[in-house]
């Protein structure tokens, strides 16, 4: 290479870095690829968003994750698992849940799309040392295999309330289940009325569950429509009791014509130390016809004086730097 294009190399690089470090806001899509269903956490000074890959379901084998300080430049984690460490898994590893209890990060997983009992496949849990993984399987099986109230074992949410209890939200074909998972995530306690599995359905919920806890009051968040129509959107109840009942309010996501469709499969980010909300969902870019053509945003969370949800402005813009460090 000569001289001159060695140094036209490096302005180019330079002018990139410097570009990256003045950028004041995220932009939407937060990063490059085809990613749907992304869990959004907070681990010590990180944010990291755990998403499907978007793809056929045979070449869903493996997730990748992100992480940022500042919400606006993410890291790229690849292949924190994949099915080469999850035997049971063939195929269509979906919408990844995490949580982190002692030192350990537990990654909650959907595998294979099961249709009925017969076939194999379900919920299963991986476990790691680092968010960043390598995830290894930690039952050698999936933990939920089987329909229980009529509700697909898949886009499952674990929820830990104030007590220290840990609650699993999952379920597809228009049935949610709870169920309380024992101490060590190996498998469930039963309710107080001996049941393991009770289905918590609000009207109009379709699949991916979400719970967050604020002001004492538990927010339960839920996907409808059609996911790879212009329909897909989200919706909340808001109960006083982790099983509910939970009385749907209505629509706080959905398609904005102008910015793109099919927004929805959520998960919702709290920066406790700034008082900051944010919603983490995908979309699909407008005049994109391809289902599995999702992407990965986030745009800002807010109540109102009575602590209902404002329905959110999907952006472009995304959301503003923050320094979490």
């Amino acid at each position: 290479m000569s001289l001159s294009r060695i140094v036209f190399a490096a302005l180019i690089l330079t002018s990139s870095l410097a570009v990256a470090q003045t950028k004041s806001s995220s932009g939407n899509p937060l990063f490059e690829g085809w990613y749907a269903d992304p869990e959004v956490t907070l681990f010590k000074n990180e944010v990291w968003i755990y998403p499907t890959f978007s793809a056929r379901y045979e070449k869903q084998v493996f997730m990748d994750a992100f992480s940022s300080s500042d919400l606006v430049q993410w890291k790229k984690h690849e292949r924190i698992i994949d099915t080469a460490a999850i035997k049971w898994a063939k195929r269509a590893m979906w919408a990844p849940a995490i949580i982190e209890k002692e030192k350990k990060y537990y990654l909650f997983f959907a595998a294979n799309d099961i249709q009925n009992d017969q076939e194999h496949g379900g919920i299963g849990v991986a476990v790691s040392d680092k968010p960043a993984g390598p995830f290894k399987d930690y039952l050698g099986k999936p933990l939920i295999d089987k329909f229980q109230n009529g509700a697909q074992p898949i886009d499952q949410f674990v929820f830990r309330d104030d007590d220290g209890t840990y609650y699993i939200y999952y379920g597809g074909w228009r049935h949610c289940n709870i169920a309380k998972l024992n101490n060590t995530f190996t498998g469930f306690e039963p309710f107080e009325d001996g049941s393991t599995f009770k289905e918590v359905t609000p009207s109009g919920y379709v699949e991916g569950p979400f719970m967050f806890k604020k002001n004492g009051k538990y927010y339960f968040m839920w996907s409808e429509g059609g996911w790879g129509g212009p329909d897909y959107c989200v919706a909340y109840a808001i109960a006083d009791s982790p099983l509910g009942p939970f009385k749907r309010i209505g629509k706080i996501l959905q398609q904005d014509p102008n910015v793109a469709t099919g927004a929805g499969h959520h998960s919702v980010l709290h920066l406790p130390k700034k008082d900051l909300w944010y919603i983490v969902y995908h979309r699909r870019p407008l005049g994109e016809t391809h289902p599995d053509h999702r992407v990965t945003c986030m745009d800002v969370l807010e109540f109102d004086k009575d602590g209902f949800i404002k329905p959110v402005k999907i952006t472009k813009e995304g959301v503003k730097k923050v320094s979490l460090r």
